[in-house]
């Protein structure tokens, strides 16, 4: 008996390392958020079946202390654990896009369920013996299943506290600066590589600080100003992202902006967000957030802000190839080398420019960056320049040059208007047109008709079609064949390495352009 204890105490001490570090891991990239990451459990419920059979098997092993029925419990629950181990290493091995960072926050987490997996052990070995032993180790492990809930509940005032204190002191930094112009830019899509392209315009004739990275939720603008924010600065460009409605407001309530931009609402978050509407209406925070006389950016070309903009006098829309009150691009033409266009400035005024961007989809975010520098004071001119100096964000439609392979990177975050864009983009080049995607997520009840949309554009645009992973390509298949493609040419993968390997063997005359559209985080 203390025998089989002793072994199953240091095989499951293993096996929760690897079932905490696999569940913190999913909890983190989930946000923090207990909703988020109830879901996600619900909707991967197959993927930790071992932990609920586990902990069946503890609850029988506590209710059997002796006899040949705990020896053959103990039994199962050895082989448990060591079946356990293997399926979180291969997962492990398996989730490595995005590594499970070892923040302030984790650890304490990680110190919370090292104090309740200890009370529960004392609880155990109290109220029964060290014959049930057994059973609390399994059970332990099972438990990691919601212990990061546990944990995350405990904390929240320590955290909340943690957060306001830090949140106050970037307050209190900002409003020290009644000199610093804050511009605010937020959108379903397109924010990043707007924040980016006004960076590389205002910085020909400011010192302009931008939120760095996905630095854009309340933490992320806090530590922005707290690390980074100099006496020198000008100009701060505030990235403000939201997965709920009122986080835009968090954001703002932090910043005070001066002026916004809104550079799309589209179907982006729907599992969080719930509707359309909802998502409008988190967009438009921004510009209820604008001082009086503080002027909001729109994105013309958006139905869903046309509609929005009719409640805000203080407005300025910006177009691509289409007529308005605002800042309208004209004549573009694109090319492998990049994209040319004429801007015509409210007031008539026009200049031609060019870019290294390619793809027509990519000048309204240049037009929307270039109307909020004019505005500020550069005129068009002054513009030319580093306009030609713009490059693409990474993972953005980045062009990578291998030999006689070209890699199209965009593999971040799409979105339905987005992958349109992208294989459009693709069709444009003379050569062999290869399409990699694992498909859209976050899209809510629809996101197997966008899918299925996306499906249908890219057979019209792609040689071939290699899809990474069943689980969320399906719809898309069933479009590409809707619409004719070869069957032969429309290939699934299990990884996303695999689809990479073929595309590069694939034969034929001809330069080879590879697609990378989106790129699905290790909790999809």
């Amino acid at each position: 008996m203390i025998v089989r204890t002793i072994l199953i105490a240091v095989v499951s001490a293993y096996a929760l390392c690897l079932t905490l570090r696999h569940n913190m891991h999913m909890f983190q990239l989930n946000g923090y958020k207990n909703d988020e990451h109830l879901h996600w459990l619900q909707k991967n419920i197959r993927q930790q079946w071992l932990l609920y059979f586990g902990g069946v098997l503890a609850i029988l092993r506590l209710l059997i202390p002796g006899g040949l029925g705990s020896v053959i419990l103990d039994v199962l629950i050895l082989l448990t654990l060591w079946l356990e181990i293997l399926v979180y290493r291969a997962i492990h091995r398996l989730n490595n896009k995005k590594k499970l960072v070892y923040t302030a926050r984790v650890k304490r987490m990680l110190v919370t369920i090292a104090l309740l997996s200890l009370l529960l052990l004392a609880v155990t070995f109290i109220c029964g013996s060290y014959t049930r032993l057994s059973a609390s180790f399994m059970l332990l492990v099972s438990l990691q299943i919601v212990m990061t809930f546990a944990a995350n509940i405990i904390n929240h005032p320590i955290e909340k506290g943690i957060q306001n204190y830090y949140i106050n002191d970037a307050k209190r930094m900002l409003a020290q600066r009644p000199d610093l112009k804050v511009i605010g830019v937020t959108g379903s899509y397109g924010k990043t590589s707007v924040k980016f392209y006004l960076q590389t315009l205002l910085q020909e004739k400011y010192q302009v600080l931008v939120t760095p990275g996905n630095f854009n939720t309340p933490l992320g603008v806090t530590r922005t100003v707290r690390d980074y924010l100099k006496p020198t600065h000008q100009i701060f460009i505030c990235e403000m992202g939201a997965r709920r409605v009122g986080e835009i407001k968090e954001v703002c309530d932090i910043a005070h902006p001066d002026l916004g931009i809104i550079t799309a609402v589209g179907p982006q978050h729907l599992e969080t967000f719930f509707s359309m509407e909802n998502i409008q209406k988190t967009k438009f925070e921004l510009a209820d957030a604008l001082p009086a006389g503080g002027m909001i950016f729109l994105n013309g070309d958006n139905s869903y802000i046309q509609e929005k903009a009719v409640n805000y006098p203080n407005k300025m829309f910006y177009y691509s190839e289409h007529s308005g009150e605002g800042y309208c691009a004209k004549d573009v033409t694109v090319s492998q080398l990049g994209t040319d266009f004429t801007l015509v400035t409210p007031d008539g005024e026009s200049e031609r420019f060019q870019m290294k961007l390619i793809g027509a989809h990519n000048v309204i975010n240049v037009v929307g960056a270039i109307a909020v520098a004019h505005q500020l004071g550069m005129s068009l001119k002054e513009l030319r320049v580093p306009v030609r100096r713009i490059q693409p964000v990474e993972h953005r439609m980045q062009m990578r040059e291998q030999g006689l392979v070209t890699i199209i990177d965009d593999a971040y975050n799409s979105n339905p208007v987005g992958s349109k864009a992208a294989v459009e983009t693709l069709a444009m080049f003379d050569g062999i047109r290869i399409l990699i995607t694992p498909g859209m997520v976050e899209l809510g009840e629809k996101e197997n008709d966008f899918n299925y949309q996306f499906g249908t554009y890219a057979a019209d645009c792609c040689d071939y079609i290699l899809l990474v992973g069943k689980k969320h390509t399906a719809p898309i298949r069933e479009g590409v064949l809707s619409k004719g493609f070869p069957e032969e040419k429309c290939l699934v993968y299990d990884k996303l390495e695999e689809a990479v390997s073929y595309a590069y063997a694939i034969k034929g005359q001809g330069h080879k352009y590879i697609l990378l559209e989106n790129d699905l985080p290790d909790n999809y």
